[in-house]
């Protein structure tokens, strides 16, 4: 029995294994036992570690969405993330005139911001911040307020007494951040110099656009060869000339012939820069250095200085302007003809383009745009400011081109580029580049480039001053500051040619013509004569005057001492001209 039972276990045994064999699979022995341990602890260590990569993935999440709960959904763009230790609130670098008066400053301040998120009734808060900021739009300043953003701009830049009066209204989800304000303390008189900033205090136009990486956040002020004394004259004079005539727009130069430095420069229409959003466009248009214009019979400055100094006239030298020339289907005129043969002297002081076109076609075309592309008025000037514009340049330059450019018609030029010529056709014939920026203490600018000799330098200041005493430019005759100077006067073109009534009439003065030490020019767009000009708009009527004031007040303001009228120099050249007038009048 005791056999037989142990026989039967031992079946059973074998049945339960074979069982268990089918349901669990096949049976393992036990040498099998340490590889499914070691395979265990395998998948435990790997669940592990991706349940720690799963934690520090939601930890990650978590804290994102409490910075996103605190700063809002694009806080590292927001004018909140950028106020870091990395990124320090700095004020813009001022801008100052040659003397040191601020021209552009920047004032802390403060925007207001809401976060949408914490307003417990934004009806109620919209409602109370178009109370104290009445500019504000309530249907869009609601809008705002329920967009449920917590970040959305709502007024930039409040003076402190708004800034005082939002933070009384106790609204929970409004904040301020601090920020800086551009000023310009004087307002339109700078505008195009300027330029101005937008909402983030960028520069975008001007001075400001040009100088932006070097004004932000720098320590030192930006100098400038304004003098905002002369700013002041020539804008004043500009404007008041610009509405007794009624031109529709003006400009104005004041350069330093010594250096090229620009002392006083004018647009009109200007605007404020403080506003600049508030400005039309032809207010922000730059008339002296963008605008590019044929300015008539300045040009016959250049023509006369070419001829004399290549050779191919003398003071001597005869023009047959007895009737009007013939060019192709073109027909030359003068505005006032004298019907005669015109010396060199008369053809410049009666500003005959007859005359003009001859000395011109003598002087050919080749030399004539070698000379010109040395004064630089074939390329946009190299001034510090964007807004320049480049001349128009006839193309292929024809014969008849190099006669009409001769008197100021077929190439148009910025009226600095014409201050610029004429500086260095004064002072001794070296042309420097026109700068807005004032060369540190101790530095010399630039020796400048030689286009004109000295002997015809002095010719032309002998011309320039003939025109003011006997020629077209008798309105600009300053007592005490003797100046010489041309007279242009341009029709200008329209779409079917050149239409009369719409003229361009300017002045470009040197002064004291016994030492030139500036050029000052002024330009009026489309002006109409009245009683006091007998009805005449050129630019010995309208635009000389303009450039006496400026010169009678700026003068003494300088410091420059008035020359007496029996001065050695001054009676020494003027009577050079007077023996050169008589001999010449024989003919």
């Amino acid at each position: 029995m005791s056999e037989r039972w142990h026989a039967d276990r031992i079946a059973g045994a074998s049945g339960l294994r074979r069982r268990r064999g089918r349901a669990f699979g096949p049976y393992m022995p036990p040498r099998l036992d340490e590889d499914v341990r070691k395979a265990l602890e395998t998948g435990r260590a790997r669940m592990l570690v991706a349940g720690l990569f799963m934690m520090l993935a939601f930890a990650m999440v978590g804290g994102r969405l409490t910075q996103f709960a605190i700063l809002g959904e694009s806080d590292q763009h927001s004018p909140v993330a950028h106020r870091t230790a990395d990124k320090p609130l700095k004020p813009r670098a001022d801008i100052v005139d040659r003397n040191g008066e601020v021209l552009a400053t920047d004032l802390p301040t403060a925007s207001l911001y809401a976060n949408a998120r914490r307003l417990l009734d934004p009806q109620e808060a919209a409602l109370g911040l178009v109370t104290v900021l009445p500019d504000l739009d309530y249907d869009k300043t609601l809008k705002k307020l329920r967009s449920g953003r917590t970040f959305v701009w709502l007024r930039r830049n409040l003076t402190p007494r708004e800034q005082l009066e939002v933070t009384a209204l106790g609204i929970p989800g409004i904040d301020f951040i601090p920020e800086y304000s551009r000023v310009y303390p004087h307002g339109p008189l700078l505008s195009h110099l300027l330029g101005y900033v937008d909402s983030d205090n960028t520069g975008i136009a001007g001075l400001e656009k040009r100088f932006d990486g070097t004004l932000d956040g720098a320590d030192a002020a930006l100098r400038l060869t304004i003098d905002l004394r002369v700013q002041h004259i020539m804008r004043e004079e500009l404007r008041s000339a610009m509405l007794e005539f009624k031109a529709k727009a003006a400009a104005g130069v004041v350069l330093d012939t010594s250096n090229g430095e620009v002392v006083a420069l004018v647009s009109l229409p200007d605007f404020d820069p403080n506003h600049p959003g508030k400005a039309r466009d032809a207010a922000r248009f730059n008339r002296a250095t963008l605008g590019v214009y044929e300015l008539g019979s300045t040009f016959k400055v250049f023509t006369a200085a070419m001829a004399l100094d290549s050779g191919v006239a003398n003071m001597s030298g005869r023009y047959d302007a007895r009737r009007p020339l013939k060019v192709a289907q073109f027909t030359i005129r003068d505005y006032h003809a004298k019907r005669r043969w015109l010396s060199l002297p008369e053809v410049f002081i009666y500003s005959s383009n007859i005359g003009a076109a001859l000395i011109a076609q003598d002087i050919g075309g080749k030399r004539q745009q070698d000379y010109l592309r040395r004064l630089g008025m074939l390329d946009p000037l190299p001034l510090e400011i964007p807004e320049t514009g480049r001349p128009i340049v006839p193309s292929p330059w024809r014969a008849v081109n190099t006669m009409t450019i001769g008197f100021g018609h077929g190439l148009a030029v910025s009226p600095l580029h014409l201050a610029s010529g004429v500086a260095a056709v004064a002072n001794g014939g070296i042309v420097h580049e026109p700068t807005l920026i004032r060369a540190p203490r101790g530095v010399t600018g630039t020796a400048g480039q030689r286009v004109f000799s000295e002997s015809t330098s002095l010719q032309l200041r002998k011309l320039m001053r003939l025109t003011v005493l006997n020629g077209t430019g008798r309105n600009a005759e300053v007592p005490g500051y003797p100046v010489g100077g041309k007279t242009g006067t341009a029709e200008k073109p329209g779409r079917k040619g050149y239409v009369g009534k719409s003229l361009l009439s300017s002045f470009v003065a040197v002064f004291p013509i016994t030492q030139p030490r500036y050029v000052v020019l002024a330009m009026l767009d489309e002006p109409q004569g009245d009683e006091s000009t007998n009805g005449n708009a050129t630019g010995g009527w309208v635009a000389a005057p303009v450039v006496r004031k400026v010169i009678g007040r700026m003068a003494p303001m300088l410091g420059i001492a008035p020359t007496m009228a029996d001065a050695p120099e001054l009676r020494k050249l003027q009577l050079d001209i007077t023996s050169e007038g008589r001999e010449l009048a024989s003919y």
